[in-house]
Formats: structure tokens, C-alpha cells, sequence
């Protein structure tokens, strides 16, 4: 083989590689002790000449220790609004470019609702979307390889060329691009899920995949609220279901 044959089978070799590395590679450990914070050197301070003064005898009134009010805030925190210990969980499909949609709606609710805690998190797509998304970029390494290298591998394996690699063979470098672009088509195809599912403290609110659609800022505030029995529209829901 040439040197721009041994390219384009290197090229989607170490694609793949990189692809196995980043599935099988263990998560980076999380930094379990604080950094460590070099000593403060004191520079000893010049001695300072007392003169001596005559004494006074002028009673001093006893000092009373007031608490900082900025201290008492920063120890005892704030509960008091409204979506305090509520928890929502945007799930979206990262891989649809749902990250924008999901910002602007967390955005939204901490607003909305201070002291909210909102999650952003992935929606995967079902497993055998999964196993076969793992799958195409090897079918990609190998059909480029069978057109690079197929009248060395069929005779190896005791085989005729079949008419279709004569066909591919013709059209070389057309074959493999159109092969490695609609392998990573059909790859980020199935990794797609389409969902943007939200929760509240562990309920379904709102489902993309039910709806077919997203949801407005208005409709998922309201709904948010609606679950939240601190909030104003909450409390109204509250009295008009009793």
C-alpha cells in the first residue's frame, strides 16, 4: 500500500482507538484533601518605644459584645424561599443539542423559584441504541479496510471478490467518504434519545417524549409551582382543592 492508503486506514484506526479509550477509561479521581496552603512566614515587627504616660483614673463602662448581624447570616442560611428543598431534574438528549433549552429553563426556575435545586442531567437512549452505536464505528474501520486492502483479505480468507467490491474499488476515495459519513450519521442517530423529561422531587412533570414538543417557560413554571405548596400559585391550588 501507498503512503495516502496507509493514511486513510491510520486515520480511522486511531479515530476508533480514541473512541475505546474515552468509553473504557476509568472517571478521573476526585481530589479527596484539600490543597495544601503553604505556612504564612510572621515577620517580626520593629519593637515599638512605649512612653510612659501618666495614668488616668477614668472608669471605663463595661463593654457588651453585639453580634454581627453579617456573621449571623453567613452561619444560619436562608430558608425562606420558595422552592427551598425542592428538587427538578431537567433529562435531556445532549446529543440533540438540547443543552441550550435546558439552561435557559434552569435559569428560568432558580429565578422563579429561589432556592431551587436544579439538576441537568442526560436522557441515554435505550440500550440496543447504545450496543449498536458502539458497533458502527467498527463496521466503518473494516469496510474502509475492505476497500483498501480486499484484494489481499478475500483470497486470504479463501474468497472470491464479490462483484460490489469491484464496484467500490472503482471509486476509492468516494466509497470511503460516503461509508465514514453516513457511519457517523447513523452513530450520533442512535445515540439520539429526543427526550426532554422533567421532574419535580421525583415526579414526571413534563415529557418530550409524550408531548412531541418542548414545553414554554410559562407552562413549566406553572407547573413547577403547582408542586411547590410554598409557592403563591401553590398555596392558591392548595385553598381551591380544599
Amino acid at each position: 500500500m501507498d503512503r495516502a492508503q496507509l493514511l486513510l486506514v491510520a486515520l480511522p484506526a486511531l479515530l476508533f482507538i480514541s473512541d475505546l479509550t474515552h468509553i473504557f477509561a476509568p472517571p478521573p479521581p476526585h481530589l479527596r484533601h484539600p490543597p495544601h496552603h503553604p505556612p504564612h512566614h510572621h515577620h517580626p515587627h520593629p519593637p515599638h518605644h512605649h512612653h510612659p504616660h501618666p495614668p488616668h483614673h477614668h472608669p471605663h463602662p463595661p463593654h457588651h459584645h453585639h453580634p454581627d448581624p453579617a456573621a449571623a447570616v453567613i452561619q444560619e442560611p436562608r430558608v425562606d424561599g420558595a422552592g427551598f428543598g425542592a428538587t427538578v431534574e431537567l433529562q435531556f438528549c445532549a446529543s440533540c443539542s438540547y443543552r441550550g433549552n435546558a439552561m435557559t429553563m434552569k435559569r428560568m426556575l432558580e429565578t422563579s423559584f429561589p432556592g431551587i435545586h436544579v439538576v441537568l442531567q442526560n436522557y441515554p437512549p435505550p440500550f440496543p441504541k447504545r450496543v449498536l452505536a458502539k458497533v458502527v464505528p467498527i463496521l466503518q474501520v473494516g469496510a474502509i479496510a475492505t476497500i483498501i486492502a480486499g484484494d489481499q483479505i478475500f483470497p486470504r480468507l479463501g474468497m472470491v471478490p464479490p462483484p460490489w467490491y469491484y464496484s467500490l474499488r472503482a471509486n476509492k476515495f468516494g466509497s470511503m467518504a460516503t461509508i465514514w459519513l453516513f457511519g457517523n450519521f447513523a452513530q450520533s442517530f442512535l445515540q439520539s434519545s429526543g427526550a426532554f423529561e422533567v421532574y419535580c422531587n421525583g415526579d414526571l412533570v413534563f415529557s418530550k417524549l409524550t408531548e412531541q414538543r418542548f414545553p414554554s417557560e410559562f407552562e413549566l413554571r406553572d407547573l413547577i409551582a403547582s408542586r411547590l405548596p410554598e409557592s403563591p400559585f401553590g398555596r392558591n391550588m392548595g385553598k381551591s382543592l380544599t
